[in-house]
């Protein structure tokens, strides 16, 4: 079952992986980029404080405990413990492969970290905003940055759902913490 699975996703890498050009390559760069991004963190970032001034600092930490929880578990529970090379890493793919700017990742893929913050992040404000329109973009932001690493070639689709599951687990349980928090915390600043 598992050799079945491996085929696969291997299989549906190669198809996904295909659908590329020297524009998109260009695009999919841009939107993997972290820092890409960082206007629309700032605009975020802007919102909760107006929405939730003095809590705005509560939330804040908790969005940046989000993103270190779903990163380093990642990379600590799942890529180190699995060990399950790249696309980018497999001999047998490396004529085949649709690599952007030579870049390989690190050697080990499941899960991907970008699925996995990205999630984790879209979950939370999903919770936190409750908002139908944010909610669409937020989940459409993360599902494109997660399917751009396949079209980089540095993750299989396995390994971007499977970032995408943990991810959305942890965004999902640290939004119970934080209310669960700021709850507590509310008690004391009245």
């Amino acid at each position: 079952m598992l050799e079945f699975l491996n085929q696969l996703d291997t299989q549906l890498f190669i198809f996904l992986n295909s659908f590329n050009s020297p524009f998109w390559d260009n695009i999919m760069w841009w939107i993997s980029g972290t820092k890409s991004w960082i206007p629309m963190y700032l605009i975020i970032v802007a919102v909760i404080i107006y929405k939730y001034k003095w809590k705005a600092v509560i939330t804040l930490l908790f969005i940046a405990l989000v993103v270190t929880l779903a990163d380093q578990i990642s990379v600590k529970a799942f890529k180190e413990v699995f060990q399950r090379f790249r696309p980018s890493h497999n001999p047998a793919l490396e004529d085949i492969i649709h690599l952007v700017r030579n870049k390989h990742g690190g050697k080990y893929g499941f899960v991907s970290s970008h699925a996995a913050n990205t999630f984790a992040v879209a979950f939370f404000l999903f919770k936190l905003f409750k908002n139908r329109n944010f909610s669409i973009f937020i989940f459409i932001w993360a599902s494109i940055v997660s399917y751009s690493r396949i079209y980089l070639g540095v993750h299989y689709p396995f390994d971007v759902l499977g970032g995408a599951l943990l991810g959305s687990i942890i965004g999902f349980s640290m939004y119970f913490l934080h209310e669960y928090t700021q709850g507590k915390l509310a008690k004391y600043f009245k």
